[in-house]
């Protein structure tokens, strides 16, 4: 593997993700293409659609589809501005550029909730990350996460200095389809893991109980790793289920028009881009009234729930009058759709990556 030539000293800087540990796992299959179809892959192909020339940070040098795959003590540190999407590790990244670089140049891009990393070792580890190094967060509820880590964990002198922007992150509005009815109501599980932070178990409770009181058919489209569990296998037993793998991006957006309702049950998100994909799709949502699920909605929209029962109520509503549904919110909250074109366009979340890429590193 041979090191690249470092970039003239007015070439415009190039932009290069890393995405997870320094490790020599595979991020690209055999035909170039980056692995996975999680939040954390799609985001990394987001962004290396975002900036010309991309680097992708990974275990070999290779050409690759759109971009070049390269190892962090590869890259010259003085002309690429590295966007680090496991910000625990930015100082790290800072002193692997370091051995070949005056001025590195690390920029953190937070798109998950700080309340992952609840360990006091890891709160602070944080807040020194985003002292050290401008961040980019996936939403204003993140950004706001930023700022509290940084007045509760990092010193003043880091703490007052701090960079930090922000954009909803968005979705492909253009990828929506119209919407298709089914002669059973179709609810689906708003997630591609069965995380503890997701609440699965709160989630089959309630939706048990709606079947056992109407017809509903459950979707479920999980990651392999979830996939193959007891608990997913359990799942599928239902007749009134159907549990698989997440679908390529045509098929999801097509099940999202035949969609009736989502019941969401999660703890924390530090956005939701999947709850607004759906919402987007016609699906009705019946959300935790918790702040993040308020911070995604727009202000008088109705279906939060408190209780179990209540959760229960909403879902049995939506599924057995969804049209009665619509009407309700349009009256209360106005129109969902544009609300959501209007707040969350992945337009505006990509002018605003670039925007701050270009102001804090001239990139």
């Amino acid at each position: 593997m041979s090191v690249p030539p470092k970039a003239p000293a007015n070439a415009t800087k190039r932009i290069a993700v890393k995405f997870g540990a320094l490790s020599h796992e595979p991020l690209v299959d055999a035909d170039g293409d980056v692995i996975g179809r999680g939040a954390g892959p799609t985001l990394v192909r987001r962004l290396l659609r975002l900036f010309p020339d991309p680097v992708l940070i990974g275990p070999e040098e290779r050409r690759c589809r759109g971009f070049v795959q390269m190892p962090l003590q590869f890259v010259d540190g003085d002309s690429t501005v590295v966007i680090n999407m496991d910000v625990l590790d930015s100082p790290l990244v800072w002193t692997v550029l370091k051995e070949r670089a005056r001025t590195p140049q690390v920029m953190n891009f937070l798109w998950q909730n700080v309340s992952e990393y609840p360990e006091t070792v890891r709160q602070a580890s944080l807040g020194l990350s985003f002292g050290l190094f401008p961040t980019f967060a996936n939403s204003e509820r993140t950004a706001t996460e930023v700022r509290e880590v940084l007045d509760t964990w990092t010193v003043p002198a880091l703490a007052e200095k701090a960079v930090i922007g922000w954009e909803n992150l968005g979705i492909h509005l253009q990828r929506v389809r119209p919407r298709t009815a089914t002669k059973i109501p179709v609810v689906l599980y708003p997630a591609v893991t069965l995380a503890a932070r997701k609440r699965p178990e709160l989630f089959l409770r309630v939706v048990s109980a709606v079947a056992a009181r109407t017809p509903i058919t459950l979707e479920m489209r999980l990651l392999e790793k979830d996939l193959v569990t007891e608990k997913a296998m359990r799942i599928s037993r239902e007749k009134w289920t159907w549990v698989g793998p997440m679908a390529s991006r045509e098929d999801y957006w097509d099940r999202l028009a035949h969609t009736t309702a989502f019941l969401a049950t999660s703890l924390d998100e530090s956005y939701g881009l999947q709850y607004l994909e759906a919402l987007a799709g016609g699906a009705i949502g019946v959300f935790p009234n918790l702040p993040w699920a308020r911070a995604l909605l727009p202000e008088g929209y109705l279906y939060f729930y408190d209780t179990e029962q209540q959760a229960e109520e909403m879902l049995f509503h939506a599924v057995t009058d969804p049209e009665g549904c619509r009407r309700e919110t349009a009256a209360a909250a106005g129109d969902i759709d544009a609300w959501i074109r209007s707040r969350h366009s992945d337009d505006s979340f990509e002018r605003a990556i670039a925007r701050c890429t270009a102001t804090w590193f001239g990139a």
